[in-house]
């Protein structure tokens, strides 16, 4: 995809986030949720799945379109809405296209494209986060069907989805290669949602704990192959992270933004405090951290489109954007002084909703981790 489509892409998000989103953000901010309705919303202007194929009613667009997009609404501060859509049209999405069968894919897909239904993914549990051979949650055949049983938590989207994938132990004693994974209808019975859990950020982003009590399942629940989840989940990973990488790139991108315009305007002892040696040196680190993590970002996305992104690479870029992220916004947030720590200036909401970028889809610790294994073997 040209540079000049792309940019196509971006401003028509632009402008639908600028008319449906921007004038109710602080309402949904303060309510610490979104309507379902947003989600349509989102469909209609064709925001959602954007790369999936044209025959599920998608654009058909390359993966960077759902980066851009991604980008685009983590750049205007909308953290929460970002992560959530990252699961919906980044993860749940793509796993229905790439293991699912057609039967599947036109059962799901159209109406993820348009927002009738909304994804999740259901990994984590209580025991299992970044160890997610830790699963406890189990699916036992019963003739023609599964019966589901277990528990998850911090599921985004879980609130509101209609369909959640869910990785459940079918094997016992076999770990990870006794992991399959399912599409679970959330209108099923025996499937209940818990409180809604309150996080420190991203408040617009609803996160759940999930419980399956004898949820009945029905043969062609299951996604991909037998036994198979942990490797679908570990070929998947490298886009999931390329996806918060993106996050990470871009709220960072904004939190800058936010804070040049501030500095320049602020005065203190008689001047801007943009006039300062300590903020122009602060900001001159900041931009430079940004770039060489945006480049890194777009030469991981131009591998990824090509079929080429390792795990290792996806890894160390999650790592760094993070971090890099929590750093920068951490920064900004200083040149604001008190005004930075109310929840009047935007700044701070970026600080808030950065937290968690080192934490899901595999903590800094894991990443680093994975990287030592890249090198030195186990």
């Amino acid at each position: 995809m040209d540079n000049e489509e792309l940019t196509l892409f971006r401003d028509m998000t632009r402008r639908a986030l600028e008319q449906e989103v921007a004038p109710h953000f602080e309402q949904w901010e303060e309510a610490h949720a979104v309507p379902r309705e947003l989600w349509h919303t989102l469909g209609a202007a064709g925001l959602l799945c954007a790369d999936m194929p044209e025959a599920y009613g998608a654009a058909g667009a390359d993966p960077q379109v759902t980066f851009a997009i991604l980008e685009e609404m983590s750049r205007m501060g909308f953290g929460g809405i970002a992560t959530g859509y990252s699961i919906h049209s980044n993860i749940v999405a793509p796993y229905i296209n790439h293991f699912g069968t057609d039967a599947q894919k036109n059962q799901w897909l159209p109406g993820m494209v348009s927002g009738e239904i909304l994804g999740a993914l259901a990994m984590t549990e209580p025991g299992a986060g970044s160890d997610v051979q830790g699963i406890r949650t189990s699916a036992v055949r019963d003739g023609d069907e599964w019966i589901l049983n277990g528990s998850k938590i911090f599921i985004t989207n879980g609130m509101l989805a209609d369909m959640v994938i869910v990785a459940a132990i079918t094997d016992p004693g076999k770990g990870a290669k006794g992991t399959s994974l399912f599409l679970v209808d959330a209108s099923l019975p025996g499937f209940e949602r818990g409180k809604k859990i309150e996080k420190l950020g991203q408040h617009t982003s609803d996160t759940a704990e999930l419980f399956f009590q004898d949820v009945r399942l029905p043969a062609d629940a299951l996604l991909g192959e037998l036994n198979k989840g942990f490797v679908i989940m570990m070929t998947e990973l490298p886009r999931e992270r390329l996806g918060i990488a993106a996050q990470a790139v871009a709220a960072a991108e904004g939190a800058l933004e936010l804070t040049v315009n501030y500095v320049m305007e602020r005065k203190a002892f008689g001047q801007t405090v943009a006039s300062f040696q300590n903020t122009r040196f602060v900001l001159a680190q900041v931009k430079t951290e940004i770039a060489l993590n945006r480049a890194f970002l777009e030469k991981c996305a131009e591998q990824y489109t090509r079929g080429a992104l390792g795990a290792d690479d996806a890894a160390m870029l999650k790592y760094a954007s993070t971090e890099m992220q929590c750093k920068t916004v951490d920064d900004c947030l200083q040149l604001f002084g008190g005004y930075g720590y109310t929840i009047e200036y935007p700044i701070s909401r970026f600080y808030a909703d950065a937290r968690i970028q080192r934490i899901y889809g595999g903590s800094s610790e894991i990443m680093r981790e994975l990287v030592a294994r890249s090198m030195l073997g186990r």
